[in-house]
């Protein structure tokens, strides 16, 4: 694969997925594991989409059994997709925001924890 190709996104990239995927190589210089970590957010921001298209048609709430009403279940997969979305950019280290001191190609700062943070042992630390 030569270096363009690796800079092009997923074929099946929707609008929202290539927007994200020019801001970020636009930014930044990726290496190849990063690479698939900024893929795999293009495929979740476009799933996105498609799961507030399909809420948008249907409404947030759609009919159950009997006359009981319930949230979409699209609804309830686009809320597990944004956690997967935040996991993802929180293992790729992107800035949450302005940083006036980050130059065009510099690397990120390691960050050493997850979305949820760090787990300890219960009654071990405190």
């Amino acid at each position: 694969m030569s270096d363009s190709d690796e800079m092009k996104p997923p074929d099946d990239t929707g609008v929202s997925g290539r927007r994200l995927w020019a801001s970020v190589v636009a930014e930044y210089e990726l290496e190849e594991h990063e690479l698939a970590l900024l893929r795999e957010m293009v495929r979740t921001v476009d799933l996105l989409d498609s799961l507030n298209d399909a809420v948008y048609a249907d409404g947030l709430m759609v009919s159950g059994p009997g006359l009981q009403q319930r949230v979409h279940p699209a609804a309830i997969e686009a809320r597990q997709q944004k956690i997967a979305l935040a996991r993802l950019a929180a293992a790729l280290r992107l800035p949450a925001g302005e940083e006036d001191d980050t130059q065009k190609g510099a690397r990120r700062p390691q960050r050493r924890v997850g979305a949820r943070g760090v787990y300890g042992i219960r009654g071990v630390v405190s």
